[in-house]
């Protein structure tokens, strides 16, 4: 069985979730989460919340990072990997960060 490692909420930190939200692929997937946890999904697999055409090995990085942040938690379903967001413990401790970050629309390259 594959287990991931997700940090409790007390050992969020603020460094690390504002890494984890500074690549844009990253804030691609944080945000496809948002919104199907906004629409009361059941999360997503790997590929449906990440941007098109990323690399299987990139997109691995991308959510270990995430996982590490605490903005993500990874559950094994079969094959398939399901990452839901961990907006309610993240908002818990730091109030407003994560909406914000959300609410910004990325400047074009």
């Amino acid at each position: 069985m594959n287990r991931f490692i997700h940090p409790d909420p007390k050992d969020f930190t603020l460094d690390a979730l504002l890494h984890a939200l500074a690549d844009p692929a990253r804030r691609t997937i944080v945000k496809a989460l948002a919104t199907d946890k906004a629409c009361e999904g059941k999360g997503l697999a790997c590929a449906q919340a990440a941007p098109p055409n990323l690399p299987k090995s990139t997109m691995s990085h991308h959510y270990s990072v995430l996982r590490a942040a605490g903005l993500v938690r990874a559950t094994k379903m079969g094959a398939a990997v399901i990452h839901t967001l961990r907006c309610d413990e993240v908002e818990a401790r730091f109030p407003g960060v994560l909406s914000a970050v959300l609410s910004v629309e990325d400047c074009p390259q």
